[in-house]
C-alpha cells in the first residue's frame, strides 16, 4: 500500500473534496434548472464562499492569508467583525469596531489554554463608543496536530448559541485547511530533499566508467575523447544545476542524449538506441530529472547484465491534452512484485530513481499521472508516464 496521508488528514481531504463537488453540482443545477429552494441557494453561496477562503488559507496562517480569508469568513458567519490570531498576535481584523483589535489576543488566551470555544459577553468587552455594535464575541480554537495554533473570533452585538456553534464549525474548517496547507508544504520539502538526493546519487560507477572510456580514447582518438569530455561536463552541469524543479522535455531529452553518448562509449555496439519524438511535445514542461533516471534504470538494470546487444527505445507522443513519454528496453526484465514494492516507497539505492520520479509526478500532477511499469523476468521493461501539456502554475524554470 502506498505511503501517503495519515488517516485523519485523509478524512479532511475527502470531506473538502465532497464540499467542492457539492458546490459544483449545485452551480450546474442552478444553471440548468434554477435553485429548487432558498436552502439550495444559501448552501451554494456558503460553499462557494468557503471555496474562495480556502484559496487563501492554502498559504498557511500568515497575515496576508488571514486578511484575504477574513473577508469570506465574515460573510459566512454574518457577524459585525471577524479576527484571526496566531499565538503571537492578531493577524487580521475584518469588519467594524477595529478599535477592539487590541482585545482580540487577550480574549484568545483562555481558548489557547483550554482548547475550547469561549463566549465573551458585555462584562468582558467594554467600549466607550455608543455607536459601536460590538458588544460580545465568540472565540474558537484553530487546531493542528492537537495543538492550538491560533484563534478565530466573531464579534457581534448580541450573543447567540447559533453564532457560537457556527464560529466553532468555521474554526474547525479553517483548521482543516491549515492542516492541508502544512501537508502540502511537508510533501514539497520531502520531494525537494529527494531531488537533492537524486542529484547527489549520480552513480559513482557511471562516473568512473565514463572517465575510463574517455581515457581510452585519449591516445587512439583525441577528438572523440574531447567530445566525450564535453558531453560529460554538460551532463554533470545539468544534473547538478540549481534551477527550478521543472524544465522542458527538449532540455531533458538533450541531457538523456549526453548520458547515452557516454554509455555507448563504454558499451560500444552492445547498446542500441532508438529515439522517436513528436516535435510538438518538445516544449512541454516536465519535472527536472524525470526522464534520465528512467533511461539509466533501463541501461543499468535491463541491459548491463544481458548477453549480446541491448536496445533502448525512448518515445514521446502527443496524446491530445497530454504528452506521453515511454522508455522501453529488451533487457532482463524484473519481478513485477519487486517493482510494485519500489513504487510503494521501499528504500534501496538501486531503486531511488524509479521511486523518486514516480513520487514527484504524483505530487505535481496527481496519482493518475504516476509511472506505469510493464515488466516480467526475461521479457524486458517498459516505463510510461504522461504529463499535461498545460498545467496551471507549472512552467519551465519555475
Amino acid at each position: 500500500m502506498r505511503e501517503g496521508i495519515h488517516w485523519p488528514t485523509a478524512v479532511v481531504v475527502v470531506a473538502t473534496m465532497l464540499l467542492l463537488w457539492l458546490a459544483v453540482w449545485l452551480l450546474r443545477r442552478s444553471r440548468r434548472r434554477g435553485f429548487l429552494s432558498e436552502v439550495d441557494r444559501a448552501t451554494y453561496a456558503t460553499l462557494h464562499t468557503a471555496s474562495l477562503a480556502s484559496q487563501h488559507l492554502g498559504d498557511g496562517l500568515t497575515p496576508d492569508a488571514a486578511e484575504r480569508a477574513g473577508r469570506h469568513l465574515l460573510s459566512i458567519l454574518g457577524a459585525h467583525a471577524v479576527s484571526l490570531s496566531d499565538t503571537g498576535g492578531v493577524l487580521s481584523w475584518t469588519g467594524t469596531g477595529e478599535h477592539h483589535r487590541r482585545q482580540a489576543l487577550e480574549l484568545g488566551d483562555q481558548t489557547r489554554t483550554s482548547g475550547r470555544t469561549v463566549v465573551h459577553d458585555g462584562a468582558v468587552i467594554t467600549c466607550g463608543d455608543p455607536d459601536c455594535p460590538v458588544r460580545t464575541a465568540v472565540t474558537a480554537p484553530l487546531v493542528m496536530d492537537d495543538l492550538v495554533v491560533g484563534t478565530l473570533t466573531a464579534w457581534t452585538e448580541q450573543p447567540s448559541p447559533g453564532l457560537a456553534r457556527a464560529t466553532e464549525e468555521v474554526a474547525a474548517w479553517v483548521s482543516s485547511q491549515l492542516a492541508l496547507a502544512e501537508l502540502a508544504r511537508t510533501r514539497t520539502r520531502v520531494m525537494e530533499a529527494e531531488l537533492r538526493a537524486l542529484r547527489a546519487q549520480i552513480s559513482p560507477h557511471f562516473i568512473y566508467n565514463s572517465l575510463a572510456a574517455i581515457a581510452s580514447f585519449v591516445r587512439t582518438d583525441p577528438d572523440r575523447a574531447r567530445e566525450l569530455l564535453n558531453d560529460f561536463a554538460d551532463f554533470t552541469r545539468y544534473a547538478l544545476r540549481t534551477g527550478g524543479p521543472f524544465t522542458t522535455l527538449a532540455e531533458e531529452l538533450r541531457n538523456v542524449e549526453r548520458y547515452l553518448v557516454l554509455e555507448q562509449a563504454r558499451f560500444g555496439e552492445r547498446l542500441e538506441i532508438s529515439l522517436l519524438v513528436a516535435p510538438e511535445v518538445l516544449p512541454v514542461t516536465v519535472p527536472y530529472l524525470a526522464v534520465q533516471p528512467l533511461v539509466e534504470n533501463a541501461v543499468r538494470h535491463g541491459l548491463a547484465t544481458k548477453e549480446g546487444t541491448g536496445h533502448v527505445t525512448i518515445t514521446a507522443r502527443d496524446r491530445g491534452s497530454d504528452a506521453e513519454i515511454s522508455i522501453e528496453d529488451d533487457g532482463v526484465g524484473s519481478d513485477p512484485d519487486r517493482i510494485r514494492h519500489i513504487l510503494d516507497g521501499a528504500n534501496g539505492s538501486d531503486s531511488v530513481g524509479l521511486g523518486n520520479v514516480d513520487a514527484r509526478l504524483r505530487q505535481v500532477y496527481g496519482d493518475e499521472f504516476g509511472l506505469v511499469v510493464e515488466t516480467a523476468e526475461g521479457a524486458g521493461t517498459k516505463v510510461t508516464f504522461r504529463v499535461p501539456k498545460f498545467a496551471p502554475g507549472i512552467h519551465a524554470g519555475s
